[in-house]
C-alpha cells in the first residue's frame, strides 16, 4: 500500500482528491493507497445523517468560518478539524466485503493507539473504536467501482469540546476522547501516522 501524506487539506479539496485517486485505481493504473492528512474545521454529515444531531445553528458555525458538509460515506455526524489525523483508504476491493474491510480499519487503529499506550476496543453494533466507553475514532467508508473512499478520523490532540456540537455520530450521551486525552501527553502528528500507516498496511493487504 503506497502512502501519501498531504498536510491540511480543505474538505472538499480533499473529496475531489480522493475521487481523482479512486478513478485511477478502479482502472489500476496506481497501486492502493491510502492518503493521510488533516483538515480545518469542518461537520459532516453522511448519507443517512440526521440534521437533528448538529446542536447549533448552521448560520453559527458558517459565520466562525466553520463548513457543514453532506457527503457520500455511511455513518452520521461528525467533526473533523486541527489535532485529528484522517485517513482515507482507496482500496480496490478484489474480495468485495464492504463489514470486513470496516472492521479491518477499527483494528488497525486499535493496533496504533496501543504504541501510544491506549487500550480500546470495538462496542457491539457500534462502527469506530473506543477508549473505554468514549470514541476515540470514527469510522465511514463509501465505495464506488469497487473502490473504498472515505475512511476514518482518529483524535489525537483534538479540542474536544468541538464534539459538545454535536450528537456525535447521531448516538446522543456518547462522548469523544483522544490519545493525548488518556495518556496526558500529546504525541506527534508524525509519530501517530507512522503508527497507523504501519497498522494500515498489515490490516487492509488482504483486500488486495
Amino acid at each position: 500500500m503506497e502512502i501519501v501524506w498531504l498536510g491540511e487539506v480543505a474538505y472538499r479539496e480533499a473529496l475531489d482528491l480522493q475521487l481523482s485517486y479512486l478513478d485511477r485505481r478502479a482502472t489500476r493504473r496506481i497501486p492502493d493507497t491510502l492518503l493521510l492528512l488533516t483538515h480545518p474545521h469542518v461537520y459532516t454529515l453522511g448519507r443517512a445523517g440526521d440534521e437533528a444531531n448538529l446542536l447549533v445553528p448552521r448560520e453559527s458555525l458558517a459565520g466562525q468560518g466553520v463548513p457543514v458538509e453532506r457527503v457520500g460515506r455511511g455513518g452520521d455526524i461528525t467533526y473533523h478539524g486541527p489535532g485529528q489525523l484522517v485517513g482515507y483508504p482507496i482500496v480496490l476491493m478484489e474480495r468485495p466485503d464492504v463489514h470486513k474491510f470496516v472492521r479491518s480499519i477499527e483494528s488497525a487503529l486499535i493496533d496504533a493507539v496501543r504504541a501510544f499506550g491506549v487500550e480500546s476496543r470495538r462496542i457491539e453494533g457500534l462502527t469506530g473504536v473506543w477508549a473505554g466507553e468514549r470514541k476515540i475514532a470514527s469510522i465511514g467508508v463509501g465505495i464506488r467501482k469497487w473502490v473504498t473512499y472515505h475512511g476514518f478520523a482518529l483524535n489525537v490532540t483534538t479540542d474536544l469540546s468541538w464534539f459538545r456540537r454535536i450528537h456525535l455520530c447521531g448516538l446522543k450521551g456518547r462522548e469523544a476522547t483522544s490519545i493525548a486525552e488518556e495518556t496526558g501527553s500529546a504525541p506527534t502528528m508524525e509519530a501517530v501516522r507512522e503508527a497507523v500507516a504501519a497498522a494500515c498496511d498489515r490490516h487492509l493487504e488482504r483486500f488486495a
